[in-house]
């Protein structure tokens, strides 16, 4: 024997399996640890920008030598094309 459901516990139930059908999904989503290493990441350059802001003069000069050696001895580089 069926038990014939009125339109008002049709819709009760809906409700009530849409509500649980969300709250696992959100649930799902605070467990989830994909996102993690997205904000790890950021947090990391955040960081650095501000090491280099802070210690702008001190890098300033490394720089440059680093470049200017670059440019001398980058003419000793022959690079022919076959």
């Amino acid at each position: 024997m069926s038990k014939k459901f009125t339109n008002n516990e049709i819709a009760n139930k809906g409700e009530r399996t849409m509500k649980n059908k969300i709250v696992k999904t959100l649930k799902n989503f605070w467990k989830e640890e994909e996102g993690m290493g997205s904000v790890e990441v950021i947090l990391i350059v955040v960081i650095l920008i501000g090491l280099v802001v802070l210690f702008k003069d001190t890098i300033e000069p490394i720089i440059q030598s680093a470049i200017k050696s670059i440019k001398t001895k980058g003419g000793d580089l022959n690079v022919k094309g076959k």
